[in-house]
């Protein structure tokens, strides 16, 4: 299932060891205590594999910021 978890996560991040930095990153700031720590970071991998590409929301920046000074 982590396999599954970590492809979805690669589909956003090409970079397999800025991923596993981001993944380590995240893991601890999400950590609760009297949680298992593998649940923790299923829960990080779900959260990176629903969440948009970096160059979806790169392009949605600059549309904003673009758009913002045109007016």
């Amino acid at each position: 299932m982590r396999a599954d978890l970590t492809l979805m996560a690669l589909a956003h991040e090409s970079n397999r060891y800025l991923l596993t930095r981001l993944i380590a990153k995240a893991t601890r700031k999400l950590h609760r205590p009297n949680t298992r720590l593998q649940d923790t970071m299923n829960d990080v991998f779900e959260r990176f594999g629903r969440s948009k590409p970096r160059a979806d929301r790169r392009a949605a920046e600059a549309a904003g910021s673009s758009e913002g000074r045109a007016a």
